[in-house]
């Protein structure tokens, strides 16, 4: 089966469940909050309760890979089982695993997570564009052809980011505006929205970039961080309705209760309506 394009796929998803992605991030402090353990049954049972509160309610989830990488083999067939049931429950997955390399490591890098037929193919992936954003090439083309998309780090949340993504470049262009301008070249024409995303913090200050590559633009930071759902138009402005707010903590402090976790989600999906209306 041929998947219709990320960026159209995530539109209606976000018009349908609302605007919010939810980070599955199992680090040891939230396993022994809920009264799990630091280790692989720990783990799968962090992973399965996420998915069954929120996989059918939600746009996005969004694992991160090193907290089921660092269990070796058995925490990355955790990961794949979590994929699997997320997207089979009607969820977009995005892998939260930044790769960034070159030539065919790179190309292996987007067949681990953007080829049909792994066990890890998910609908998006986040990549690193600082060997180059040319370096993206094969995750970028082997995205198009399967209709997944990609997240590039532009602008991200942590506050020695701007030590890369604030400098510039030879032509006198910040380094972040150029992974935006190259993004928005990769979306132009699509509709209703393109497959090719930034992430962008929610705690910046001020963006000082043209936001408007007609695509995603995920956004960190909410919650734990500091951001809200009301910054989100400030930082933003006029690409605010393409923005994927991402939470993880807030919302997963309050497992392992299915109910609270789903009450917590559908309260940032109600913040981030009414900071747009």
């Amino acid at each position: 089966m041929t998947l219709a394009p990320f960026g159209a796929r995530l539109r209606q998803a976000m018009d349908t469940r609302g605007q919010l992605c939810v980070g599955i991030d199992p680090h040891a402090s939230l396993l022994s909050a809920w009264g799990l353990g630091d280790d692989v049954a720990g783990l799968e049972t962090f992973s399965r309760t996420v998915v069954e509160a929120l996989a059918d309610r939600v746009a996005v989830l969004k694992p991160q890979a090193a907290f089921f990488e660092r269990f070796g083999s058995k925490g990355v067939a955790v990961l794949e089982k979590t994929v699997e049931e997320a997207r089979a429950a009607g969820a977009l997955v995005l892998m939260d695993a930044k790769r960034g390399d070159i030539g065919s490591t790179m190309a292996a890098y987007a067949e681990a997570f953007l080829a049909p037929g792994s066990p890890l193919f998910s609908d998006a992936l986040t990549v690193s564009p600082y060997l180059g954003f040319g370096s993206l090439r094969p995750a970028l083309d082997l995205a198009r052809e399967h209709g997944c998309g990609a997240f590039a780090l532009a602008l991200t949340s942590n506050p020695e980011g701007g030590e890369v993504q604030r400098a510039v470049g030879a032509g006198g262009e910040p380094v972040a505006a150029s992974v935006l301008r190259q993004l928005a070249a990769e979306n132009a024409g699509a509709e209703p929205l393109g497959s090719f995303g930034a992430v962008v913090g929610a705690t910046l200050a001020d963006a000082g970039v043209d936001l408007a590559i007609n695509g995603p633009l995920l956004a960190p930071g909410i919650g734990a961080q500091g951001a809200t759902m009301a910054d989100l138009p400030r930082v933003f402005g006029a690409s605010v309705r393409n923005v994927v707010p991402s939470v993880s903590r807030d919302v997963l402090k309050h497992g392992p209760s299915v109910p609270a976790l789903r009450e917590a989600a559908e309260r940032f999906v109600g913040e981030y309506a009414d900071a747009v209306k």
